[in-house]
């Protein structure tokens, strides 16, 4: 019986665990749909940045630094319409304020001293931040790496060519192009909504609450105030909490070492089982 135990353990096959590597190229092929999509709509925002008066190398840095196009298409908005350096910054910061929830969700899967954190911390974006959600509260950081790697070179060279090329700003309203980053971002909610009941209800509501603040406020403030129906899931218990290690790249570890522990055990031949 021993014998046939240890055989057939060495002959199941092994659940090969998700490496940091694996996790990262995952990322990598998981953000190319959104940086394609983001490449694009930076065109149109070098091309419009150029078409104002910024210049050729300012719409490049605001790329390199803000890397949010909601906030810089507000910038542009706001600036476009006459309004001051005060109220631009106001309005992208006003939209951007949605990365401190989403911030404080990552946190607790991200490693190394306060320095590391916040560097680790840049990778959050909407896309990257919702592809790498494991459910429960949990993320895949290397996912999260991944998918944002991919798409901030992307992201500033589609500025730059913008800016190269200066084409015309409306091209891509005209192409529907426009339309691509907005449903990629459908697509993974739909995905997230799926996977997690108790997501169900905050999507309806921030629905709801958008299409109800679009009609009085711009798409910038009526965003942040849709993003307050994320608040109803601190009021819900999980449907089914993670359990296991804390992390999954806990687990990963744990399973590997599970693995190679199994691997050094020694198999008895049939004379020492009979002893």
């Amino acid at each position: 019986m021993t014998v046939r135990i240890g055989v057939m353990d060495r002959l199941r096959p092994a659940k090969v665990a998700v490496s940091p590597r694996a996790s990262f190229l995952s990322g990598l092929k998981t953000g190319s749909g959104l940086a394609a999509a983001s490449f694009l709509l930076a065109v149109s925002f070098g091309a419009i940045s150029t078409s104002q008066g910024w210049g050729h190398l300012a719409p490049v840095i605001c790329s390199m630094a803000v890397f949010s196009g909601s906030a810089q298409f507000a910038l542009l908005a706001t600036l476009g319409s006459g309004g001051g350096i005060a109220g631009a910054v106001t309005s992208a910061a006003l939209i951007n304020s949605r990365f401190i929830p989403m911030g404080i969700a990552v946190a607790g899967d991200l490693r190394g001293g306060r320095f590391r954190r916040a560097l680790e911390g840049q990778a959050v974006v909407d896309g990257s931040w919702a592809a790498a959600h494991l459910g429960g509260g949990r993320f895949d950081r290397y996912l999260l790496f991944g998918a944002t790697a991919i798409q901030w070179p992307a992201w500033v060279a589609g500025t730059a060519l913008g800016v190269a090329m200066s084409p015309d700003p409306d091209l891509l309203h005209r192409l529907g192009l426009d339309v691509l980053t907005p449903a990629l971002f459908v697509a993974l909610l739909f995905d997230e909504v799926r996977r997690e009941r108790i997501n169900r209800l905050p999507a309806l509501l921030g629905a709801v609450l958008a299409a109800g603040l679009i009609v009085f406020l711009p798409a910038g403030p009526a965003l942040v105030g849709a993003a307050l129906a994320a608040l109803v899931a601190l009021f819900r218990a999980p449907a089914s909490p993670p359990a296991g290690p804390e992390s999954a790249e806990e687990a990963n570890r744990a399973e590997a070492a599970g693995q190679a522990d199994k691997a050094v055990q020694p198999v008895h031949s049939d004379e020492e089982v009979a002893r």
